[in-house]
């Protein structure tokens, strides 16, 4: 169903973009003005997402996090493969930061093009995207109020809460934590439902708010979206080349080889999109044409697919920047620190999510932390379904590196001293 709303919604984002530029040639006033209303739509639409990001984020980062702490408990080679997950995880959010700012630097996007598909987005008050100074943001590692900082759109001092909430969640006795955590889960479960409901509305909001940049920047704004869309693809494919290249270094596995055992994997994942359906194939190129055991493949996959997005920061941050830099916004160093650190609480939780709702989930948290608006993630999500592709090749190319580096640790420490 998510492929087929997917294509309804890349249509709409057309039709749109080509009736406000139409709107936008004819001239006539009370057309123009009639597209306003429509456009309204859009920004209902969007608002209707927004609603369920806050809670939603919070309730799967409490789940999230008793996940990976049962996970832990199974033992001393699930502690390993979570320390890797955890390393390169963060490994690829700082990669990200480098890699996008340097292809936004070599390849701009035109300023005027820029400013004029941003106007067809319902106009941030960019003022009020001020980051705090350094201090400021210390301070505000830790929410005085963490009701406040939820309904104020502070995402940073929510994730931390909800970090804290649920590692301390997990020291309770089962009796306590289980109704508690299943109660997140219910809380998560249910926004997802929402979502679900408010992407089935998809096509009419993205054709609303596309007619609006259509009607502001004609057919220019095909082009900003064809860059964003390349800029983003071209980020994620280089930290899959990243992967091959730990799967040589880290996992001692020849290229020629880890290339021959990706290439049925990588036509699961392209065809597929997800990766929990090209977990049957990781495990066959694992346990065949890499030759690493069952005993590490069977456990180490299976959680990569539950909690390790290898891309999911990469894309993600990529998609964040190129918004700051349509608006012609420069974050500051601690921004920086701050979406990393969000990019990977976001990563874990978001994993098992379908496409449109991780877009959703995942952006929002980012883009607060970033201060970049968010009214053009609407846009946005009309054109998720090619970086998407690269994002699940990356990941399962990420799973499979992973368990190869899992592995060859797990050797060496088995090897006894000479």
């Amino acid at each position: 169903m998510l492929k087929t709303l997917s294509a309804r919604v890349l249509i709409a984002l057309v039709l749109g973009l080509a009736a406000g530029a139409w709107l936008r040639a004819s001239g006539t006033p009370d057309i123009v003005a009639a597209a306003s209303v429509v456009e309204s739509l859009g920004a209902l639409w969007l608002n209707a997402l927004r609603m369920t990001v806050v809670p939603l984020i919070f309730a799967i980062l409490v789940t999230g996090i008793a996940s990976v702490a049962d996970a832990a408990s199974t033992g001393r080679l699930a502690v390993r493969a979570l320390t890797f997950f955890t390393i390169f995880i963060f490994g690829a959010a700082i990669y990200a930061t480098f890699a996008v700012q340097g292809l936004i630097a070599l390849w701009p996007i035109d300023r005027a093009a820029a400013a004029a598909f941003t106007a067809g987005v319902s106009a941030p008050d960019l003022a009020a995207l001020k980051p705090p100074g350094l201090g400021d943001w210390i301070k505000g590692l830790a929410p005085s109020n963490p009701i406040k900082a939820a309904a104020e759109d502070a995402i940073l001092p929510l994730v931390v809460f909800a970090v804290f909430f649920g590692f301390a969640a997990t020291r309770l006795e089962a009796g306590l934590r289980e109704p508690l955590v299943n109660f997140f889960r219910a809380v998560g479960e249910t926004m997802i439902v929402i979502v679900h409901w408010v992407l089935l509305a998809g096509p009419i909001g993205v054709f609303a708010l596309s007619l609006g940049v259509g009607l502001r920047a004609g057919i220019g704004a095909a082009g900003v979206l064809a860059q964003y869309v390349a800029i983003v693809s071209l980020a994620t494919i280089g930290i899959i080349i990243v992967g091959y290249l730990l799967a040589v270094l880290l996992g001692r596995v020849p290229l020629p080889k880890f290339l021959r055992a990706m290439a049925p994997v990588t036509a699961v994942a392209f065809s597929t999109q997800s990766s929990l359906a090209s977990l049957p194939a990781m495990l066959e190129a694992s346990r065949g044409a890499l030759g690493i055991p069952a005993r590490v493949t069977d456990l180490v996959l299976p959680l990569a697919v539950a909690v390790f997005r290898f891309t999911s920061p990469v894309a993600n941050l990529a998609v964040a920047y190129v918004i700051l830099h349509l608006y012609g916004i420069e974050p500051t160093t601690a921004q920086m620190i701050t979406a990393i650190f969000v990019s990977f609480a976001v990563s874990v939780a978001a994993v098992g999510l379908p496409g449109q709702v991780s877009f959703v989930v995942s952006m929002a948290p980012i883009c607060m932390a970033l201060g970049a608006p968010l009214e053009i993630l609407g846009i946005l999500i009309a054109v998720e379904v090619a970086p998407d592709i690269f994002r699940t090749i990356g990941n399962v190319t990420g799973d499979v590196m992973a368990a190869a580096v899992v592995h060859k640790r797990s050797e060496k420490d088995a090897l006894p001293p000479a």
